[in-house]
C-alpha cells in the first residue's frame, strides 16, 4: 500500500459546497467561512466562480469575495467556465483559475450547453490567455466514472479530456466522481491508468459521497499514487446538473482519516470542528 508522509487537501466548500444552495448565503458569512478555513491551515481554497449570476445566483458576489481573498493573501482558486469569466478573474487578480469539461457528452451539454469538442477548443484558448498572465491552471474533468444520463463512463472518454488538458499545459487535473457512484476498484484502476499514461501530470481526486463509498475511494486513489484531494467542509455541496448527487466528501472526516493513518495534512483538527459547525449553519 502507498502511505506518503503528507498529502494536500484543497478545500472547495466556499464554491463547490455553496453553489447549489437555493437561499443566498450572505457575503459576509462566506468571508467568515473562508477566513476560518484559512486560519485552520488550508493553503489553497476554491472560493468563487465567475459564472453568470443568472445561472448560479449563489456566486453573484464573486468579485467581492475575490477582493477579500486578495486582502487575506490567500492562494485561492476561482472557477472560470468561459473566456468572459476568465477575463473577469484575471482583472480581479485571481492567482489560480479552474476550467471544467465533462467526460460525458450528455452531461457536458446539460451543464454548459456545449459539446465536449467545443468546450475543449475554448479551454485551449483560455489556457493560452491564462498562461500569458502567469496563472496557475486547474482542469476539472467531471463525470469520470459514471453518469446519470449515460451510465458507465469509459477510460477513453476520460482520457480524451485529460489528454487535451495536458497538451494545453494544465498545472493539475482534478478527476471528479461528480455523481458519487464510483467504487474503490474502478477508482484504483482509473487513477492507475492515468498515472501510467500521464506520468508527469499532477492529479487530484474529487469525490462525492452519494453511495457512501467516498472514504474507501480516497484510500483506493491514495494507493494508486494520488496525494492531492478535494473536499468540502461539513460535506456541503452537490451538482445542480447531476440528479441525485449529494455533497462532497467532508473535509473534517478526510483530515481525521489521514491523521489517523499518520499522514500529515497540516490542518488544525480542533479548529476545523468549529469551522464545520459554522459551515453547517450557513445552509
Amino acid at each position: 500500500m502507498h502511505f506518503p508522509k503528507q498529502i494536500e487537501i484543497i478545500e472547495v466548500g466556499p464554491r463547490d459546497g455553496l453553489q447549489n444552495e437555493a437561499s443566498f448565503v450572505p457575503t459576509d458569512e462566506k468571508k467568515q467561512l473562508i477566513k476560518q478555513l484559512y486560519e485552520s491551515g488550508f493553503q489553497r481554497i476554491e472560493t468563487a466562480s465567475f459564472v453568470h449570476p443568472k445561472i448560479v445566483p449563489q456566486m453573484a458576489d464573486a468579485q467581492e469575495i475575490t477582493s477579500f481573498c486578495n486582502e487575506l493573501g490567500l492562494d485561492y482558486i476561482a472557477l472560470t467556465p468561459n473566456m468572459k469569466a476568465l477575463e473577469r478573474a484575471i482583472e480581479a487578480g485571481v492567482p489560480q483559475i479552474a476550467v471544467f469539461v465533462g467526460a460525458s457528452e450528455t452531461f457536458n451539454q446539460k451543464n454548459i450547453k456545449r459539446s465536449i469538442a467545443d468546450s475543449l477548443e475554448e479551454c485551449s484558448e483560455m489556457f493560452q490567455q491564462a498562461k500569458a498572465q502567469h496563472k496557475f491552471i486547474r482542469g476539472y474533468v467531471s463525470m469520470c466514472f459514471s453518469c446519470p444520463y449515460e451510465g458507465a463512463i469509459s477510460y477513453e472518454q476520460v482520457k480524451r479530456v485529460v489528454e487535451q488538458f495536458v497538451k494545453d499545459g494544465a498545472d493539475e487535473i482534478s478527476i471528479g466522481d461528480t455523481n458519487g457512484q464510483a467504487n474503490p476498484r474502478i477508482v484504483y484502476e482509473r487513477f492507475s491508468a492515468l498515472k501510467r499514461d500521464f506520468p508527469q501530470t499532477t492529479f487530484v481526486a474529487h469525490f462525492h459521497d452519494t453511495n457512501g463509498f467516498a472514504y474507501a475511494n480516497i484510500i483506493a486513489a491514495l494507493n494508486a499514487g494520488i496525494e492531492k484531494f478535494d473536499s468540502s467542509i461539513a460535506g456541503l455541496g452537490g451538482c445542480p446538473f447531476s440528479p441525485g448527487a449529494t455533497g462532497n466528501v467532508a473535509t473534517e472526516k478526510v483530515v481525521e482519516l489521514f491523521e489517523a493513518m499518520q499522514i500529515k495534512t497540516n490542518i488544525q483538527q480542533e479548529k476545523l470542528k468549529d469551522v464545520s459547525a459554522f459551515a453547517s449553519n450557513l445552509v
